[in-house]
């Protein structure tokens, strides 16, 4: 199976969600200004949504950082989003960007910290997703 990164903010959401995956992680560095990890792998990135009311700033300077770094552009595969759903249209949006921008699939959105349904669904997406994916270099 691939790895994970992902990014965490002070309220720790996104940590948690990840610690109750219980799967091998890389953590971002929560400062926009600190070196970014460097990938070595194929890798899956958990990121929060940060949008304002017209999705500005959806993604997070230390996501923008880590996959300014073209090998680790390289190396994703999917992302799997989390956000508020107080926040509508922007809920999770952060996937739908880096998606669209890394041409990779959103595998999946979640609320929060998440659930224990979103961890399991995860577990078992991240299983399937890694037995079926290529590893033949493009």
């Amino acid at each position: 199976m691939g790895g994970l990164a992902y990014f965490s903010s002070g309220s720790g959401n996104t940590a948690r969600f990840v610690d109750r995956l219980g799967l091998p992680s890389v953590r971002l560095p929560l400062r926009g200004d600190a070196e970014p990890p460097r990938m070595t792998a194929p890798f899956v990135l958990i990121c929060p949504t940060y949008a304002d009311g017209q999705g500005r700033g959806a993604v997070a300077k230390p996501v923008i950082r880590f996959l300014n770094v073209e090998a680790n552009r390289r190396l994703l595969r999917g992302v799997i989003a989390a956000g508020n759903r107080n926040f509508g249209e922007t809920f999770a949006m952060a996937g739908q960007v880096v998606a669209r921008k890394c041409n990779v699939p959103v595998l999946y959105r979640f609320e929060l910290a998440g659930t224990d349904t979103d961890i399991a669904r995860v577990r078992d997406g991240l299983t399937k997703f890694w037995g079926t994916e290529c590893l033949t270099p493009a």
